[in-house]
């Protein structure tokens, strides 16, 4: 991304919220928001907005999991590892999916179609385990029902 772009953007963005109490939370939400993730040329002026060192602002970026700072993959794969799912097997379907995309949490599949992230409760207990995909939410997923999920067949 060119940067003059991304400095621009990032200030355009930073504006309406550099005065807002505790505004380096909601500033990089709508960073997220609008590239898809932080983009690393965005820290310094987030840092200068706000009267921060850059690295009072990456270690916000690096502490929360949430904020990706490189781009994702064209559709986020989440697994549940709540207590529920991880009763009813979600770890087997943990290493499947890790298996099956080569990648771990936090990473992107080498062709760009999956960001792999954990979720720490969808709220469908009652059909552990979960997965979503995006924001399409699969109950009872198996490693194999989860291949076929990932090639389009269910």
């Amino acid at each position: 991304m060119d940067k003059n772009v991304t400095e621009k953007t990032t200030a355009q963005l930073i504006e309406p919220l550099k005065n807002e109490l505790g505004a380096l939370l909601p500033i990089l939400h709508a960073l997220q928001d609008h590239f898809g993730y932080v983009p690393r040329d965005s820290v310094p002026t987030v840092a200068k907005a706000l009267n921060l060192s850059r690295a009072e602002v990456h270690g916000v970026i690096s502490f929360y999991h949430w904020f990706k700072k490189e781009p994702g993959g064209k559709h986020t794969l989440y697994i549940c590892r709540a207590e529920s799912c991880q009763a009813m097997g979600s770890k087997a379907l943990e290493q499947s999916a890790k298996a099956q995309l080569g990648i771990d949490y936090h990473e992107t599949s080498a062709d760009g179609q999956y960001s792999l992230e954990p979720i720490y409760c969808l709220g469908n207990c009652a059909c552990s385990p979960s997965i979503m995909i995006d924001e399409r939410l699969y109950s009872r997923v198996t490693p194999d029902s989860l291949s076929k999920i990932l090639d389009g067949k269910q």
